[in-house]
């Protein structure tokens, strides 16, 4: 089967960060993968009533990973967030989980059925995760947050993959100034060619 790389950038937000108020959340993840010679985009959004920054980076993660068991090709998959808690967590903590049964040393897992449906969705493909600083001007990292924080305000579902906006907001940015220098689809090719090449991406790999 042809090997067709992916690359999926995802974000989250949660409106109010304290545990003892109600706090609406959202998801939003933009995918690119090339399709007769170009660069296709696609992307997707969630949102929830009353969740934490944590369920939501989970939650994206599988979101992306079960909308790629519906397309038709199977490929490597480079999982791009800002999440520490969910890239050091596949990375690091779930394989040492699932040698011990689910269990930690000491005390329970948090979000536990969440890190489990991650785990089963990623096992589906050839994936890696790797991490990137929020809010330090990645062009597709701050679209993804923007889709994030919409949804969260909105409370708005994508209901599956959708044609991608991020085009027209890079020219929106680029008429106040930011990104000017930004070539997308040769940022997508950079990673595509370091998939194809079999690199092992460390968890803070410039993505």
């Amino acid at each position: 089967m042809e090997r067709r790389p992916a690359v999926v950038y995802l974000d989250e937000s949660c409106l109010v960060n304290d545990r003892s108020r109600i706090s609406p959340g959202g998801a939003g993840g933009l995918i690119e993968r090339r399709s007769d010679g170009r660069v296709e985009r696609r992307e997707f959004f969630l949102s929830e009533p009353n969740t934490t920054n944590n369920r939501m980076a989970l939650t994206g993660a599988i979101t992306a990973l079960h909308l790629l068991e519906g397309v038709s090709w199977r490929s490597q998959v480079l999982l791009v967030s800002d999440s520490e808690y969910l890239v050091r967590g596949i990375r690091e903590w779930v394989p040492n989980w699932i040698a011990r049964g689910w269990r930690r040393r000491s005390g329970a897992i948090e979000n536990l059925e969440l890190w489990k449906a991650l785990a089963a969705s990623n096992a589906r493909f050839d994936t890696q995760f790797t991490w990137v600083r929020g809010h330090a001007g990645h062009p597709k990292n701050e679209y993804a947050d923007a889709l994030a924080v919409g949804a969260a305000k909105q409370q708005g579902n994508s209901a599956g993959i959708m044609m991608s906006r991020f085009l027209q907001w890079l020219e929106e940015c680029r008429a106040a100034g930011r990104y000017l220098d930004y070539d997308p689809d040769a940022a997508f090719g950079t990673l595509e060619m370091r998939l194809l090449a079999g690199e092992q991406f460390q968890l803070d790999a410039g993505a």
